[in-house]
């Protein structure tokens, strides 16, 4: 009985596993030639949209994945890259708010406030790809955020219709990084969960043009 069990639970790990690997395969595969690290060589477009995440780590210690993807809009931004930004980010709290910190530290960088618009539903990045194209009304996006986001992203974005390119914001090696590229594996998994069921986001509300 007990060799049948573990037998089983081999089997699942098994299948997991590649699963996993099939669905990491996929979104990297689909993104292939459609992110950039260099400001000359990426195409314009009219929009760049940020994707949000905190600027702290629960340590309270600064998210360098938040003041990398910062670095990279301003970079794209004063490249004449993007004309306008959209930062999409979790408001899920009054004591929460990624698209307003994120605008705060933009403007600070001297990106001019009118060049900013905020999506508070960019819960996750599902909700931001749909978004972007249903209520901003957008048919192309640049994205910004790290390589394995960015793949994730315009993988999403090209099954909802919506044509996306991303600019690779620097990434980050050790313990934290190989905590979030674990994670990642995990959320690629979701991605195809959530287009199987047709996942919607979390709010959608009145359509806002980017002008």
């Amino acid at each position: 009985m007990i060799k049948k069990i573990l037998y089983t639970l081999l089997v699942i790990i098994i299948l997991f596993t590649i699963t996993m690997l099939l669905c990491d395969f996929i979104i990297d595969h689909s993104s292939k030639g459609k992110t950039y690290t260099s400001v000359q060589e990426i195409p314009k477009n009219r929009v760049g949209i940020v994707l949000g995440t905190s600027k702290r780590l629960t340590t309270g210690h600064p998210n360098r994945y938040y003041a990398y993807r910062i670095q990279a809009t301003v970079a794209l931004f004063n490249a004449k890259k993007i004309d306008f930004i959209l930062v999409s980010g979790d408001n899920g709290s009054r004591y929460y708010n990624e698209p307003n910190t994120i605008k705060k530290d933009l403007i600070h960088a001297g990106i001019p406030e009118e060049k900013i618009f905020l999506d508070y539903a960019g819960f996750r990045t599902l909700d931001s790809m749909v978004r972007a194209k249903n209520i901003f009304g957008l048919d192309s996006v640049t994205v910004i955020s790290q390589k394995f986001h960015n793949d994730r992203a315009i993988y999403l974005a090209k099954n909802k219709d919506l044509h996306a390119i991303g600019f690779n914001a620097k990434d980050i090696s050790g313990t934290n990084g190989y905590k979030v590229q674990l994670r990642e594996y995990f959320a690629r998994v979701k991605v195809f969960l959530d287009l199987i069921t047709n996942k919607q986001p979390k709010f959608y509300g009145d359509k806002i043009e980017i002008k």
